[in-house]
């Protein structure tokens, strides 16, 4: 397995694309390994964030009709977007999944979704065996208990996937607070979703008096 060092392997945002899978009722209503309530924030933040960067992002859920529609947060982000419907369970068995991956040219694949034992690994696994550069958000996901999301986890790191949450993300596609550009975007983001760190950060523009261009007050 190819060690994952050196700049190069960070990523980057106009390299990277993101498929979010199953973000549904169903399968909240049996997610064990993080509060749920942090699962939706964590995966809408993660939505946003791709979205202020322009990664592409593919919607995908299973069995829609029996197992719920992809929550309103994650689907907000992206109101004109087609969600693409499977029945495989495998996510990278669905030709069409695959397909929108393929047209947005890019290299760095990263996967969130619930459950992590199965929506997640097993399209990681088939895709780093495919050859691509798979990325995990660990945070945007989750499984049935924290063992089997835990055990997942070990599994994908196993078959060489790379592991991270969704504010690693966001800092790596970011790399330089001189790159203004999508600053107070970001910022926004991490106030809405980013708990400890966003009331942190206004705590510091506070005694400071430095607000950030973009930043809400």
């Amino acid at each position: 397995m190819t060690s994952r060092n050196g700049l190069a392997s960070l990523l980057r945002p106009e390299d990277s694309v993101l498929v979010l899978i199953d973000h549904q009722p169903y399968q909240l209503a049996n997610l064990n390994s993080h509060d749920p309530h942090l699962a939706v924030n964590n995966a809408t933040a993660l939505a946003k964030v791709a979205k202020v960067f322009g990664v592409p992002t593919i919607l995908s859920s299973v069995v829609a009709e029996r197992g719920g529609r992809i929550f309103p947060q994650i689907t907000d982000v992206f109101p004109d977007q087609e969600v693409i419907d499977r029945t495989f369970i495998n996510t990278w068995e669905d030709e069409k999944v695959v397909d929108a991956v393929k047209a947005t040219g890019r290299t760095q694949l990263i996967f969130a979704g619930l459950w992590t034992e199965i929506c997640v690994a097993m399209p990681a696994i088939q895709a780093l065996g495919e050859g691509w550069d798979v990325t995990v958000v660990t945070d945007a996901s989750g499984g049935t208990s924290i063992e089997a999301h835990e055990v997942a986890i070990q599994r994908m790191i196993g078959a060489g996937a790379n592991m991270m949450t969704w504010l690693a993300v966001a800092s790596e596609w970011q790399r330089d607070w001189a790159r203004t550009e999508h600053a107070g975007e970001l910022t926004d983001i991490l106030l809405q979703h980013a708990a400890g760190s966003g009331v942190a950060y206004l705590w510091e523009q506070q005694l400071l008096n430095t607000p950030a261009p973009g930043a809400a007050g």
